[in-house]
């Protein structure tokens, strides 16, 4: 990069690791690198990481940031990561993420997922749709009219706790019979495990295997997801349903026999296409960059950039 290149940091924050990166206005990943969270060392080690890696992608660069974007899990605003309970977080203001005197900008990370394939990936001109990414756990963001849509309270697009089956198991967040407790990778892999008396079984060895019981696993698991898909659409009538997350790259493994179910519980009505996402790991940070460049007061980039297709790995 010259002196005078303009760039921002985008920053995605998960349980596990966090990816940030160096985009410019064009669009380019001049710089991407991961490092773990810190979470077992408590709330404010991960907000002292966070600044710590803001830093070192600063300095990565000719001069200084124009705005940084975080992608942050739980409730948040613009300015405020509000409640976070997988990292402990209540009421940290974003300025407390940076020691850089420049504007900064949040957003959930799912929804900032969103907005990056919205604007970048296979939401691209498409003003309403359904991003949602199925890994560890299902969150959902409702793009409406180009924009990921929050709530009243910040608490939209919490479809993996939709009850598919309202008399089914309990899921980890108290409810019964939740989307996520039966199709997110981590409950198909854990509900094999279970029932076959195994251990550590992944979500790919169960969608690829013909054991009856693996077989009926992953047939609750679609069904799950049909009922739930067949719901949001009946509620909100999106043009399309975007999955991504590890278990989409499962590909008609899963996307055939969900497409299938969901032509079928929609009677009076044609299903929206289903399709694959098209930014794979990077999703969140390219939308935090999305979001480090409204802060900077550049919310026209990114609908003319081009990035490239990095595919999800499966998890458990």
């Amino acid at each position: 990069m010259s002196a005078t290149s303009s760039f921002v940091v985008g920053l995605d924050v998960g349980g596990t690791s966090m990816k940030g990166g160096l985009v410019s206005e064009s669009g380019a990943v001049l710089l991407s690198e991961r490092r773990p969270t810190p979470r077992a060392d408590g709330p404010d080690a991960v907000v002292a990481a966070i600044r710590g890696f803001i830093s070192h992608l600063a300095a990565a660069g000719d001069g200084v940031p124009a705005g940084v974007g975080l992608a942050v899990p739980g409730l948040v605003s613009a300015d405020t990561a509000l409640y976070a309970t997988n990292l402990g977080w209540r009421d940290v203001p974003a300025t407390a993420f940076t020691a850089l005197d420049i504007p900064v900008m949040l957003g959930h990370d799912v929804r900032t997922g969103g907005l990056a394939e919205s604007v970048l990936g296979a939401g691209r001109g498409i003003p309403d749709f359904l991003f949602l990414p199925i890994g560890t756990g299902i969150a959902g963001a409702m793009i409406l009219h180009g924009e990921p849509y929050g709530g009243a309270s910040g608490w939209g697009g919490e479809i993996g706790h939709i009850p598919v089956f309202p008399e089914g198991e309990q899921c980890a967040c108290g409810q019964l019979g939740c989307l996520e407790t039966y199709a997110s990778a981590a409950s198909v892999g854990r509900r094999y495990s279970l029932r076959a008396g195994l251990e550590g079984v992944r979500a790919e060895q169960v969608v690829s295997s013909d054991d009856p019981v693996a077989v009926e696993v992953w047939d609750e698991a679609v069904e799950a997801l049909s009922v739930a898909l067949a719901t949001y659409t009946l509620l909100l009538d999106p043009t399309m349903i975007v999955l991504g997350g590890g278990l989409a790259e499962a590909g008609p493994a899963l996307f055939d026999p969900v497409r299938t179910r969901l032509v079928k519980r929609l009677a009076f009505r044609d299903a929206p296409p289903l399709v694959p996402a098209a930014l794979g790991v990077d999703a969140g940070m390219l939308g935090a960059a999305l979001l480090g460049w409204r802060a900077a007061g550049r919310p026209e980039l990114g609908s003319g950039w081009a990035v490239d297709v990095r595919p999800e790995p499966l998890v458990s």
